[in-house]
């Protein structure tokens, strides 16, 4: 009878993808693999560093376990972590997902010395007065007027984005990317809705609303028919 393979190597135009069977226990898995690598390594002559990129199924592994594949792998001749993939999470890592993608609706006005935060999207039906602050995981929308700090996308996300009935923030920031406002509106010119974020130069844009229908396809989750 042939011996069930618990570890599987293709090669792609990438580099390598190991994939690591999900029911054996976790010591027979680094065993095998360790002997699969060694053998592939013997057959490898390239110098130049080969990416790997781990996929365990239905496994959950702890942060020491990653590292001891991580280093298992790093130990043969020219192979380089790039990816361990799981499709397993924690109940905490659920329950964090599941806030940063949930919208939280607040009907205020965010006061000077006040902080709005939130871990995903937050829709403010108000006004952020000179001095307030929102802060948010996500994008942040506001039926208002923004006229103090804006921070969207605050745990790195760069496609966050930040819209206001009237956008005359003191500052905008985008994960890492900071805009000070302008220090003066031209003319009377009445503003319409706008939005900011983050072009292909890092820098962040502020323009028409209209724009984030292109920009940003990700925003409409409206699945109706055509």
């Amino acid at each position: 009878m042939k011996k069930r393979q618990n570890v599987t190597i293709k090669g792609t135009k990438e580099g390598l993808v190991l994939h690591l069977d999900d029911t054996c226990s976790y010591e027979e898995l680094k065993k095998e693999l360790d002997q699969k690598l060694s053998a592939n390594s013997r057959t490898q002559e390239e110098r130049n560093l080969i990416s790997v990129k781990v996929n365990v199924g239905n496994r959950y592994l702890t942060d020491v376990q990653r590292e001891e594949l991580k280093d298992l792998i790093r130990q043969k001749k020219n192979l380089m972590v790039d990816d361990i993939e799981s499709d397993v999470i924690t109940k905490e890592e659920a329950e964090r997902l599941k806030a940063e993608n949930e919208v939280m609706t607040v009907s205020s006005i965010i006061r000077s010395g006040q902080v709005l935060k939130a871990p995903g999207d937050v829709l403010l039906i108000g006004d952020v007065n000179p001095g307030g602050t929102v802060v948010a995981g996500g994008n942040i929308f506001i039926m208002g007027s923004l006229k103090g700090v804006a921070h969207a996308g605050c745990f790195g996300n760069e496609q966050a984005v930040i819209a206001a009935s009237s956008m005359k923030p003191t500052q905008l920031k985008i994960s890492d990317s900071i805009n000070r406002a302008p220090d003066t509106v031209q003319g009377n010119e009445k503003r319409e809705m706008e939005c900011a974020y983050i072009d292909e130069d890092q820098q962040i844009i502020v323009d028409r609303l209209q724009v984030l229908i292109h920009l940003r396809p990700n925003l409409n989750r409206f699945e109706g028919g055509h």
